[in-house]
């Protein structure tokens, strides 16, 4: 394991399990497993990481995923360069449909269709930030994302992953978030904060693989 992918703090691995006053069954657990794993994208070969601390009302966390993800997944992800990982952080005092987003979305990572579900949270995002009952329409975009809608659902009447979520929240505050976007990658001190351009992405995603290149394998 290199000095970079051990820098990586450990937002994600039974995360929900290891929180203060969690009570996990060994079945919650295992789904927990599942999901914490299905939101982390990429080679697992990659040297270095990239934390995205999100809110899926939020946006500029759309703004970011319609302008600047697909380069960054093209250009990093699927090249095999870096690691995306996606970290809940939903502002619930602005967005009052951003849990029950989170929890959808979550909850199909327990089927491993995370990231067809994050993307259509985004692109979708006018039709249920508004809605009173947003379930009907995360009930559809589950399905259209290749999930059993009613696996979702009895998943998030359970309340397993909320843990999940509660761990996400305090870890991120635990590294200075206070909005979304944010993103952290491990090893640099700083934290990206906001839908900023593409360039600063290139810029600090090139200059902790140089930094990772330079670093002995271990």
């Amino acid at each position: 394991m290199t000095a970079v992918r051990r820098a990586l703090p450990l937002f994600l691995l039974l995360a929900a399990a290891t929180s203060a006053g969690a009570q996990v069954t060994a079945a919650d657990s295992a789904m927990l497993r599942r999901a914490d794993h299905a939101r982390i994208e990429g080679s697992a070969t990659a040297r270095v990481w990239l934390i995205e601390v999100s809110d899926f009302q939020c946006p500029f966390c759309r703004r970011w995923h319609d302008e600047t993800y697909p380069a960054i997944k093209k250009d990093y992800i699927d090249a095999g360069k870096v690691r995306l990982a996606y970290i809940n952080f939903p502002l619930v005092r602005l967005h009052k449909n951003a849990m029950a987003a989170a929890r959808a979305a979550m909850c199909v990572a327990a089927q491993d269709r995370f990231w067809a579900m994050h993307d259509a949270l985004f692109t979708s995002q006018e039709r249920w930030e508004g809605l009173a009952d947003p379930r009907p329409v995360f009930d559809s975009l589950a399905k259209a994302s290749g999930a059993d809608p009613a696996a979702m659902d009895k998943c998030v009447a359970s309340g397993a992953v909320q843990s999940l979520i509660d761990a996400d929240i305090d870890r991120a505050r635990d590294i200075g978030v206070g909005s979304t976007p944010s993103f952290k990658i491990p090893g640099d001190p700083q934290l990206i904060a906001g839908a900023q351009p593409l360039a600063l992405f290139r810029q600090a995603l090139d200059a902790a693989l140089a930094r990772a290149a330079a670093s002995p394998s271990r």
